[in-house]
């Protein structure tokens, strides 16, 4: 199984509503995180070569069930939509994805993104492991499966960790997992008829309170003049073999 997240394409700058509790989204697409493509591609090579199902599972409003669709042109078998149409904060959003994911079981492996494109809240799918009393390894970027464990490398300063579980695991997995493979027009042609169950869920009394979102500060761009024509070749050369090129 694979959690997505319906979340707008930024592509540039973010630009907060005036009460700054959201993305403004008005002259935006929208789509999933690369974290959770991945995970999707992922899923679908492991029962490519394992055999199994794909499924794929979703919070969010009508629109989102664009988004799984998306995902089934890509491989998932099938789609489970809860539907709501309010904004759910990351403890109620992990309770209603556990519940589904109990009404289904039993699954081996259960993918969500690292954190969503949106909000990166980094909670929802520890939350989940946690109801669901499943190991949980996050911020992956290698996974082999096989003979009932997952092999999982997580990258860290200096090299990588590795981690042995069990299955049944929950796995948050980055960008940079796999390259997700671009679909095909039949591909989306047969997306359009696999199944969606959709479940209309009532969003519980938040326990949470969001302040605010905050756009963080950019880096900002700089640009060094090294020279002018075969003058600058000197400084060229120091700066590429300064980063190991040269």
């Amino acid at each position: 199984m694979v959690a997505v997240k319906r979340v707008p394409i930024t592509g540039g700058k973010m630009v907060l509503t005036d009460d700054a509790q959201a993305i403004q989204t008005r002259h935006l697409g929208f789509t999933i995180s690369p974290h959770e493509e991945c995970g999707v591609e992922e899923a679908v090579r492991i029962v490519e070569a394992q055999g199994g199902e794909v499924v794929v599972l979703t919070l969010g409003p009508a629109e989102a069930e664009d988004q799984i669709r998306e995902c089934m042109a890509l491989g998932a078998d099938r789609g489970i939509h809860l539907l709501t149409d309010e904004e759910w904060d990351a403890q109620a959003t992990a309770s209603a994805l556990a519940d589904a994911i109990r009404a289904e079981e039993p699954f081996d492996l259960i993918l969500f993104g690292n954190e969503s494109a949106d909000a990166s809240g980094f909670q929802v799918g520890i939350r989940v492991a946690y109801a669901l009393g499943l190991p949980v390894v996050t911020g992956v970027k290698a996974i082999a499966a096989a003979d009932g464990r997952a092999r999982l490398e997580q990258e860290v300063p200096g090299g990588r960790d590795v981690y042995d579980v069990p299955l049944p695991a929950l796995v948050t997995v980055k960008e940079g997992l796999n390259l997700p493979r671009y679909p095909s027009v039949p591909a989306k042609l047969r997306a359009k008829n696999k199944p969606v169950e959709t479940k209309p869920v009532t969003r519980p009394e938040s326990r949470l309170e969001k302040v605010r979102l905050v756009v963080p500060e950019g880096q900002g761009k700089q640009a060094e003049i090294l020279g002018n024509g075969p003058d600058a070749a000197p400084a060229v050369v120091e700066v590429m073999q300064k980063l190991g090129v040269a």
